[in-house]
């Protein structure tokens, strides 16, 4: 007999399709309520019309977001952008921001999280960097797409397509990690510094990370450490239904990552969704497309497999393996003292409250090897977790900060 907690994904895919189904009547009826001609428009139909957009919205059926930044502004010129994918595996694929007619810039890879989200969370960062580097990024496949016949995918394979992707961008590349990739990052980098690689990254820069969750513990790591691994084994761990290619593979769903991270801040979600009806009801189009923008990426959502999710429990929550130096990476111990090439950006935002202020900075300490002068932190002033990568803080603040790091090591 199947676990209880295995038949949620089975329920929330029935919530999902009569939801999909309200949403859709519910869409039709805010159009027509809304019409200035309908014999309503007198007596509340535009007010009407308006919450049932707001329900319509909500229960939309989202898929993988496009990029869309098909151009760039690169000397007061226009630039045409095209996306390459430069290699393909399984579980992910390194894609390429290729600008038209420009080369000679610094090769940046940025490691997107999976963490629930698409690679398109990292949108804002891309665009940011896009003048002034030849960008590339991790673009991390839905879990539940990949057929059990392609194998499995932790957190040890994780670091292994990081060092691949890092050989396919080239030597002297940068490489920048946000939120969760900074641990496999950092041990990417310390592996390959380690054996002398000839793709070893000139820098690596890792924004909001979780290398030592010791430190300031926030209600994300507190989840992680109070329940036990068996805990999560028994609990968030569902089987992919049998509508998509990878039916049958155990995978930690997205829809349970967003339910957590919602229900965090409810309170923020639930007054965001009442100023997009207001701004209906008032007509103010341009705040609440702003608004649908922010919830079309924020709940578009994919699944992590099983075993990359709770070794990343293990090893990274509850362990603290990396900054305890017991990180085991295909039996053989990651020894963060043997960075001594690559120079280490840590980037904490002061507001943050999914990595605590301190965890990634504890990445600088552990780096025994590394001398101070090439060891930089910056704590983001008002920045919160996600003001960090994306925003007015990240562009106007924090890039420029990342930009200058790259700039001082691109010799």
């Amino acid at each position: 007999m199947r676990h209880a907690a295995g038949v949620l994904y089975d329920i929330y895919e029935f919530q999902r399709g009569w939801l999909a189904g309200m949403g859709a009547a519910a869409e039709w009826s805010a159009e027509m309520l809304q019409s200035p001609n309908h014999p309503f428009a007198k007596f509340g139909g535009p007010a009407l019309g308006s919450a049932l957009e707001v329900f319509a919205h909500a229960a939309e059926t989202r898929g993988k977001p496009d990029f869309g930044l098909n151009s760039t502004i690169i000397d007061g010129n226009v630039v045409a952008v095209t996306e390459e994918i430069v290699v393909r595996k399984p579980f992910g694929q390194l894609k390429r921001f290729v600008r038209d007619g420009i080369t000679g810039q610094p090769r940046l890879l940025i490691v997107a999280p999976m963490s629930g989200h698409y690679a398109t969370l990292l949108r804002g960062t891309v665009e940011r960097m896009l003048p002034g580097h030849d960008v590339y990024i991790t673009d991390w496949r839905d879990a539940r797409q990949v057929p059990l016949s392609d194998g499995t995918f932790d957190l040890d394979d994780y670091v292994d397509y990081l060092i691949e992707f890092l050989e396919a961008v080239g030597p002297g590349a940068h490489m920048l990690a946000v939120c969760q990739p900074s641990v496999p990052a950092y041990a990417a980098v310390a592996l390959m510094n380690g054996q002398n690689h000839p793709a070893t990254p000139r820098t690596l820069t890792m924004m909001g990370g979780p290398v030592d969750t010791r430190e300031a513990p926030t209600a994300v790591n507190t989840v992680a450490t109070q329940r036990p691994f068996a805990w999560f084994e028994q609990n968030v761990i569902q089987t992919v239904p049998m509508s998509y290619p990878g039916a049958g593979r155990k995978v930690y769903p997205g829809f349970l990552q967003l339910a957590g991270f919602m229900s965090m801040n409810l309170g923020s979600h639930m007054t965001s969704h009442w100023e997009l009806f207001r701004h209906l009801v008032a007509g103010d189009d341009s705040s609440a497309d702003a608004t649908k923008a922010f919830y079309d990426e924020y709940r578009s959502v994919c699944d992590m497999t099983a075993e990359f999710y709770l070794q990343t429990i293990d090893v990274v929550f509850q362990q603290h393996a990396l900054p305890k130096g017991d990180y085991i990476h295909h039996g053989n111990r990651v020894d963060p003292g043997s960075i001594t090439k690559t120079a280490l950006l840590a980037i904490e935002g002061e507001r943050d409250d999914i990595s605590g202020i301190g965890q990634t900075k504890a990445a600088l300490t552990i780096a025994t090897g590394l001398p101070d002068a090439e060891k930089k932190y910056f704590l983001a002033p008002g920045a919160g977790h996600y003001g960090i990568f994306n925003g007015s803080k990240w562009r106007d603040t924090i890039a420029p900060i990342v930009e200058g790091w790259i700039a001082s090591h691109n010799v």
